[in-house]
């Protein structure tokens, strides 16, 4: 089992000075968080995809590049690729530069974004939400098969006639996830294709993803996939004190804040503490506690939803990087090890 930690990148308001956190300040921050996993021997690093000022970086691939040349083991991932607004061509193509950067350790999970900035940044009309990232998707598959040369049609971008789509990454082909949070649609594709699923479970009680996992699996196989390629990440929000009680003290105004409406009428929800405790709790989705507690929880995730990779989402509400970095040492040294003793290695990377 795959244990990594992963960023959105959020800006948050620094309370010292009412205005929000400089981006480059950030953005460097976050490099260090996936260098120091990497030295600590975790698995994976993913960065997320946003095109709004709330959020620092809006390409994964060019920070994870700089992360590339610092680091010697860890997969970069985006977390996600927002493939409905961008062009499949230069996707594959930055993901193939960054896996030349990285030795081979380069992968894609591609989604389809709650978040609507990106498309009207870019023209895309959201009323082909799902066609236009369906499309788009295919065609990226279509690149990452390794053909020397593409030929491929749609209706939402140019067709390819016969191109060749420089470079080709080191890897055979790209690793390729498909995001999900729980839409019956996007499971049902991630089965038919084949695709590694990465789920987002950020709310809830975690046993109420078992249907969605036990139903991905059973479209897989009778689409006629191998049961080994149907592999699951889970994404949660995640932090680790040494003791559950100090662990849910110090995150609770960092994930209140995090999600909070930041505009009258804005995406979010206030947090009151008995929600919190409800969300933190043996069976809730916040991966907040102790080592042991923590490490109790990913393998229930494991019992109960077969996940073959689980990735926490480190740095978020404005936490300072000392919270941070004591989180992913804990990780690292203390729940990793315990998982990988009661599991065993990690598995080969998704194809």
């Amino acid at each position: 089992m795959e244990i990594g930690i992963l960023s959105l990148s959020d800006l948050q308001t620094d309370p010292a000075t009412g205005h929000p956190y400089d981006p480059a300040r950030r953005t460097r921050e976050i490099v260090t968080y996936a260098i120091a996993a990497d030295q600590a021997g975790l698995d994976v690093f993913g960065l997320g995809e946003h095109h709004s000022p709330d959020f620092s970086v809006a390409n994964p691939a060019i920070p994870l590049a700089a992360v590339a040349q610092a680091t010697s083991r860890i997969r970069l991932t985006s977390a996600v690729s927002v493939v409905s607004t961008l062009d499949p061509v230069r996707l594959h193509q930055d993901f193939a530069s960054l896996d030349h950067l990285s030795n081979g350790r380069a992968e894609i999970i591609a989604g389809r974004s709650a978040f609507l900035e990106a498309f009207t940044l870019f023209g895309i009309d959201v009323a082909h939400y799902d066609d236009v990232f369906a499309e788009k998707l295919d065609l990226l598959l279509a690149l990452r098969e390794g053909s020397e040369y593409v030929t491929w049609s749609g209706r939402h971008r140019p067709a390819l006639d016969h191109l060749p789509v420089p470079p080709r990454p080191q890897q055979k082909k790209l690793p390729l996830w498909l995001g999900v949070g729980g839409t019956p649609t996007s499971i049902e594709r991630a089965a038919a294709l084949g695709l590694p699923m990465a789920l987002g479970l950020i709310g809830g009680d975690i046993r109420r993803a078992r249907p969605l996992s036990e139903h991905y699996r059973t479209l897989g196989q009778t689409a006629g996939h191998r049961a080994d390629a149907l592999r699951l990440a889970v994404t949660s929000h995640f932090y680790l004190g040494a003791t559950s009680q100090a662990a849910r003290t110090d995150l609770y105004p960092y994930y209140r804040e995090y999600l909070r409406p930041k505009t009258p009428g804005g995406r979010g929800r206030l947090v009151g503490p008995d929600d919190f405790q409800a969300v933190s709790g043996p069976f809730g989705a916040l991966m907040a506690g102790s080592p042991q507690e923590v490490i109790d929880k990913i393998l229930a995730e494991r019992e109960l939803l077969g996940i073959d990779r689980f990735i926490g989402q480190v740095d978020f509400g404005g936490m300072p990087a000392v919270m941070v970095n004591r989180s992913v040492e804990l990780l690292a040294t203390e729940v990793a090890p315990a998982i990988r003793a009661e599991l065993g290695p990690a598995a080969p990377p998704a194809a």
